[in-house]
C-alpha cells in the first residue's frame, strides 16, 4: 500500500538517493527533508529510534565515528542526543516518518515491512555507497560548532 513518507536524507548521499528511488517505484509519495538543517530537538529525534540500542543510533561512517572521537557503545540516551543535536552527521540515515510511524535506517524491520520494502539477503541500501574519504561527509561549520 502506497504511503506518504517524509524522508530525512543528507543531500547528495548516494545510498540515500537509491533508498529514495525504491521507495518512488513502490510508489509511494515522498517529503524530502535535509536531516542536517532541520530544527530537531531531543525528544523529537529520540521518537525515531524506538526500543534501537543507542549505538545503533549513530551512523557508522560519520567521520567522527570512523575515526573513534565518537564510540557509540559507550554512550547514554541523553549523552547520545546532545552529540547528535550539536553534530547531525552522526544520525544514522535515513530518518523516516509515516502514518505507520517512525524509523530509523533502512535495513530490514517493521518500518520497511510496513511500507512493502523487501531487501533481498545481498541487497544492502544502508551502507555508504561512497569508497575512501568523503569531502561532502563532513561539514567543517558542525564541527567547529561543537569544539
Amino acid at each position: 500500500m502506497a504511503s506518504s513518507v517524509i524522508f530525512y536524507e543528507k543531500p547528495g548521499c548516494l545510498s540515500n538517493g537509491r533508498q529514495k528511488a525504491l521507495l518512488t517505484s513502490l510508489g509511494h509519495s515522498l517529503t524530502v527533508r535535509d536531516l542536517l538543517a532541520e530544527p530537531w530537538t531531543a525528544e523529537r529525534l529520540r521518537s525515531f529510534f524506538g526500543a534501537m540500542p543507542v549505538r545503533d543510533w549513530f551512523n557508522p561512517t560519520a567521520p567522527r565515528v570512523k575515526q573513534g572521537e565518537v564510540r557509540p557503545e559507550t554512550l547514554d540516551e541523553s549523552t547520545a542526543l546532545a552529540l547528535m543535536l550539536a553534530d547531525p552527521l552522526l544520525i544514522r540515515r535515513p530518518l523516516i516518518e509515516t502514518e505507520c510511524g517512525r524509523g530509523c535506517g533502512f535495513a530490514p524491520g517493521p518500518m520497511l515491512d510496513a511500507l512493502g520494502v523487501a531487501l533481498e539477503p545481498e541487497q544492502d541500501l544502508q551502507s555508504c555507497s561512497r569508497i575512501g574519504p568523503d569531502p561532502h561527509c563532513e561539514r567543517p561549520s558542525a564541527r567547529a560548532a561543537i569544539r
